[in-house]
């Protein structure tokens, strides 16, 4: 699905979201760069290098040695950052991943050409079978047409997709891979860093290379033009695939027909429900992620084993999708419900793992530590849906929580005391947001007098309901000064206000002119905009009805 700001594509596994790709710029990961050398720290034993981004990249020793060749990297050992490279040297490197918040991208200077059925590496001489290829007599097949086939002084990785796939094929793959790495080395030869020299490819392309696969029942695609390229990329590659391609043109979009749009809602959020009535708590740390798993509402038939091991079990694969939907990368903490049966746990472990081999991005389940939590890494590339989609909160700054009215009000009083008696101003003048005003003054003004009394000279208190509800502004001055700031309100006086919580009982909380108002009866119409009336403007907080 596509829009002018950005593409998105979807895939659905037995009526289960199970990934959403987003693309809103040009893809990073994958990309080459012709890069010069920033930074050499012998200390990190590392390198950062500019490759025309916002921030330079990270280049680690082990990644900067691919022109030294296998013997060279061998007689070296242990190898330096120094001994590989300089600042200003120039040098090709990938991005592998992408710069996520504060840190800039990962490099590495030893190039991976992926194609439909194999990866080709341009600098390293070696030969991988994917894991997944199924049956040892189609993985030795495969391993001696790759030995067979492979450009002099190059590696090949073969891809689950090639299994079965004829000799001409793959012949003709590895041929294209090897013309484009000879395009990217001319390219890089004419460019001075820093500078990309090879693009990762555009979503669509992405989705034809590593998501379109024989098992996929059908392909859905409802923009046009994209529709025709798909086609006609297929026809000439895999013809046996263009009746899977299909145009979608309904009105109803793609995504909310499918129901991808609300799948897609639920995956940001941090509680994530089991069919069971049990559920998952997500979070994530600079660090990690973390998944704790509850029974909730369910309590079984038979017995609380039985219980804990249904709801693990259902866990174990609502987990697996979610790494995959939300793109969990890095180190992943499961904490199951505790299990006491060896063979219980023994059981989800099993099934965790089954799941976890549909993913196509390579992960790995380390095991049960001691505690009962399960340790598993999955490589991590890009951003988490979470990062593509939402940014940092302006009230808390990611944190997620902001100080309570009560906690801030406290605060205020602390500070407002210290400017009070280390200024030799007449008066003190406090702003902030309507709620840790009236925390501050009390319901009824009522903390007013001891801190005044406590400043030992007067303070006037403006409430703002556009400021951030952790912002204060505190200053001194002259007491008339301060006094003509602090807009007066008269009884009888009718205004239009939007009603706010904070008082408890059967009334709201109103703001006119940097005032309080304690607005009689307007609970049940928090949120709504009304007419009202002052009744009362001789206290700190004023009083008022709803006029109609």
């Amino acid at each position: 699905m596509r829009d002018s700001r950005e593409g998105r594509a979807a895939v659905v596994e037995d009526g289960a979201l199970t990934e959403i790709l987003i693309a809103r710029e040009e893809r990073q990961v994958g990309s080459i760069y012709k890069a010069r050398v920033a930074n050499v720290l012998p200390g990190m034993n590392a390198a950062f290098v500019d490759i025309g981004s916002d921030r330079n990249a990270f280049l680690c020793a082990d990644d900067a040695a691919a022109h030294l060749g296998d013997d060279a990297q061998e007689r070296l050992g242990k190898l330096q950052i120094r001994d590989i490279l300089r600042v200003n040297d120039e040098t090709l490197v990938q991005v592998v991943k992408e710069a996520v918040g504060t840190k800039g991208a990962r490099v590495t200077t030893f190039v991976t050409l992926p194609g439909r059925n194999l990866v080709l590496i341009p600098n390293a001489n070696y030969i991988g079978v994917s894991r997944r290829v199924d049956g040892e007599a189609e993985r030795i097949r495969l391993r001696q047409l790759a030995d067979k086939l492979r450009p002099e002084g190059m590696g090949l990785i073969i891809r689950t997709a090639a299994s079965g796939r004829p000799t001409e094929e793959l012949q003709a793959e590895i041929d294209f891979l090897h013309r484009q790495w000879e395009k990217v080395t001319k390219v890089a030869r004419k460019r001075r860093a820093p500078a990309i020299v090879h693009q990762e490819l555009a979503l669509v392309d992405q989705i034809l290379r590593d998501v379109l696969t024989p098992d996929f029942d059908r392909m859905l695609i409802d923009d046009a033009e994209e529709h025709a390229k798909v086609v006609e990329m297929l026809e000439s590659t895999y013809p046996a695939l263009v009746s899977k391609v299909h145009f979608y043109n309904d009105r109803k979009p793609l995504f909310e027909f499918h129901g991808i749009d609300a799948e897609v809602d639920k995956a940001l959020k941090r509680k994530v429900w089991l069919e069971s009535g049990g559920y998952l708590v997500i979070d994530h740390t600079e660090a990690l992620w973390v998944v704790d798993v509850n029974t909730g509402k369910y309590t079984g038939k038979n017995s609380l084993a039985d219980t804990i091991l249904k709801t693990n079990l259902e866990a174990c694969v609502e987990i697996a999708r979610q790494l995959r939907l939300r793109d969990m990368g890095g180190i992943i903490i499961i904490d199951f419900i505790d299990m006491e049966s060896h063979i219980d746990r023994r059981k989800v472990l099993q099934t965790l793992n089954e799941e976890l081999k549909k993913d196509r991005t390579r992960t790995h389940l380390v095991g049960m530590t001691e505690l009962g939590l399960v340790q598993l890494t999955r490589k991590r590339e890009g951003k988490d849906l979470d990062l593509v989609l939402r940014t940092s909160c302006s009230h808390c700054n990611g944190v997620g929580r902001v100080f309570s009215p009560t906690s801030l009000a406290v605060k205020v009083h602390r500070d407002i005391l210290k400017i009070a008696h280390e200024s030799k101003n007449e008066a003190v003048l406090v702003r902030l947001h309507p709620r840790a005003a009236l925390a501050l003054v009390g319901p009824a003004g009522e903390h007013m007098e001891g801190l005044e009394t406590e400043a030992g000279k007067p303070v006037f208190v403006q409430a703002r309901p556009l400021f951030h509800v952790e912002h204060v502004e505190i200053k001194s001055g002259r007491t008339q000064e301060l006094k003509e700031r602090m807009r007066q309100v008269h009884k009888g006086q009718k205004v239009r206000v939007t009603l706010d919580e904070g008082l408890g009982g059967d009334n709201a909380l109103a703001v006119v002119d940097g005032n309080l108002i304690e607005v009689i009866g307007g609970a049940e119409r928090i949120g709504q905009e009304v007419e009202i009336r002052l009744i009362d403007t001789d206290k700190i907080v004023k009083r008022a009805e709803i006029f109609r």
